[in-house]
C-alpha cells in the first residue's frame, strides 16, 4: 500500500499531471526491476557456469537502453509541458539522472553475462567465486533497497544505502588482494582470475550506482544534493 509520502507527487489539481508523475515513477520502476533481475541472472549465470542464460542477458539488454530512451523523452515532455518548479522538478531531474545510473547496472551485468561465457567454455571455475557471490549479494541488496526507498520516498532507508558503499569497497579490495595472491602462486590461473577481477570490478561499479540513486532520493525528499558531503553532514541533512 502507497505511504503518505508517495501521495505528495500526486496532490496537484491538474489530475493530468498527477497522472503523469505518477507513470513517470512506475515506468522507472519497472526499468529498476528489470536491472535487478538482468543483474541477479547475470551473477548466477556465471556461478552456474550457464552460457545459454548469459546469452539470452545480453540479448535483453536492448530493452534496457529502449526504457531510458523512452523515460528520458517522457520526462523531457513533461518539463516542457508542465514548468514544474520545486519539489516536481527535483523528482523529474532525479529520474532522469537515476534512469544514466539503472542503463549503466545493465551495461555491468551485461559484462558479467559476457565474462559469464567466457569462463564457462574454459570450464573448471576459477578461484574467487566465493567472493563474486558474497559481493554480488551485497550490491543486489544495495540496489532493490534504493528502488524501494524511492518508491516510498524513504530517506532513511537510502542513508543506510549510501552507508553500504563504502563496505563495498573494503569487500572489493580485500577480493582483489585475494585473487592477487592466487594468481601469484601458479600463473597458469592469471587469465582465469583476470576475469574474475572484472567481474568484481563490474560489482563494485554497480555499488557506486546504488549509492547514486540513494543520494537522488535524499535530494527529492529533502531538497539537499548530498554528493559531495560528508556521512556526518549527511545525516544531519536526513535527520533534519
Amino acid at each position: 500500500m502507497p505511504t503518505k509520502k508517495d501521495d505528495v507527487y500526486g496532490d496537484h489539481t491538474s489530475h493530468a499531471f498527477n497522472d503523469e508523475l505518477m507513470e513517470l515513477k512506475a515506468q522507472f520502476l519497472k526499468m529498476g526491476g528489470m536491472v535487478e533481475t538482468q543483474l541477479g541472472e547475470s551473477i548466477q549465470a556465471l556461478i552456474d557456469g550457464d552460457g545459454h542464460l548469459a546469452d539470452e542477458i545480453r540479448a535483453n539488454d536492448k530493452k534496457v537502453d529502449q526504457m531510458e530512451v523512452e523515460l528520458d523523452e517522457e520526462a523531457t515532455l513533461i518539463i516542457a509541458r508542465r514548468q514544474p518548479a520545486a519539489r516536481d522538478l527535483r523528482l523529474i531531474v532525479s529520474v532522469i539522472k537515476m534512469v544514466s545510473d539503472l542503463e549503466r547496472v545493465g551495461d555491468e551485468a551485461k559484462k558479467i553475462a559476457k565474462l559469464a561465457i567466457q569462463l564457462s567454455e574454459e570450464g573448471q571455475a576459477p578461484r574467487g567465486y566465493v567472493e563474486v557471490r558474497h559481493i554480488g549479494t551485497h550490491v543486489l541488496t544495495m540496489l532493490h533497497d534504493a528502488l524501494d526507498a524511492f518508491a516510498r520516498l524513504d530517506s532513511e532507508q537510502a542513508l543506510r544505502v549510501k552507508k553500504e558503499d563504502k563496505r563495498v569497497d573494503e569487500e572489493y579490495q580485500a577480493a582483489a588482494r585475494t585473487l592477487l595472491t592466487f594468481m601469484m602462486e601458479d600463473t597458469r590461473n592469471i587469465s582465469r582470475c583476470m576475469n574474475v577481477m572484472w567481474v568484481l570490478r563490474s560489482l563494485e561499479r554497480v555499488g557506486d550506482h546504488a549509492c547514486n540513486i540513494a543520494e537522488n532520493v535524499i535530494f527529492m525528499e529533502k531538497g539537499e544534493d548530498i554528493r559531495h558531503a560528508s556521512m556526518e553532514d549527511a545525516e544531519k541533512v536526513v535527520g533534519g
